[in-house]
């Protein structure tokens, strides 16, 4: 390295530390923040919120935590993903309550789905949420695997067909040919929100949903079969 790129480096350099010491105590405690909000940091998050006991033998433990902090701190999953308000927390755990009470969710209840949003409009199916919990495979949503999985929150493409669209062979619980929702499709869960996601969220989230207890219940003609 010459002298002179030597010595522009260096200044460049002193530049920068100048900077960063003139913008005062809330610029450097604000990067300090932003250091401690690593990915470490919410996968130990993640393993400190989970609200069930994970079976983490064979797993990625950073893909685990990591995917608890994506389902239980940002995306919310079990608000929907759960029979209904009432059974979504524990007794003298909804948070919502006077009092405002610890949360404590409800493991018995966690991500089974069956939560009923009713019809898009008056003529259209009542959508419920499936259930997310892994099933006597191992593998969570029904038994999907992560191919699927991706397909799913990539294109919101329903692989159960539980809301197909109308036809001369299907005429119930269907999206008739006039209204404009695709039955080919999810409605309600906010896939378009979730495509965004990198491909390793997307495995760190199917990762976790892997390891969580599987529950047994039937929602919205998804059976979950534990054993």
């Amino acid at each position: 390295m010459s002298k002179r790129i030597r010595c522009l480096t260096v200044g460049i350099a002193l530049i920068s530390f100048g900077l960063l010491g003139s913008l005062g105590p809330v610029a450097r405690a604000h990067a300090a923040d932003r250091d401690r909000d690593t990915e470490e940091a919410r996968i130990h998050r993640g393993f400190e919120i989970a609200p069930v006991p994970l079976y983490l033998y064979g797993k990625d433990l950073a893909l685990v935590g990591l995917g608890s902090y994506l389902v239980n701190a940002m995306g919310g999953c079990n608000d929907c993903h759960t029979a209904s308000v009432t059974s979504e927390y524990a007794p003298g755990g909804n948070p919502y309550f006077k009092g405002n009470p610890p949360k404590i969710i409800n493991q018995a209840a966690y991500l089974i789905g069956g939560r009923n949003f009713g019809a898009l409009i008056p003529g259209t199916p009542e959508i419920v949420s499936r259930n997310l919990t892994p099933d006597k495979t191992g593998r969570p949503v029904g038994g999907r695997t992560f191919d699927e999985f991706r397909e799913i929150m990539r294109t919101g493409v329903d692989l159960d067909h539980l809301h197909p669209n109308c036809s001369t062979t299907v005429t119930s619980n269907c999206f008739p040919a006039e209204q404009p929702f695709n039955g080919d499709l999810l409605q309600i869960m906010p896939w378009p929100s979730y495509q965004s996601l990198t491909e390793y969220d997307l495995r760190a989230i199917y990762e976790y949903l892997s390891s969580i207890p599987c529950l047994e219940g039937m929602a919205a003609g998804q059976k979950n079969e534990c054993t």
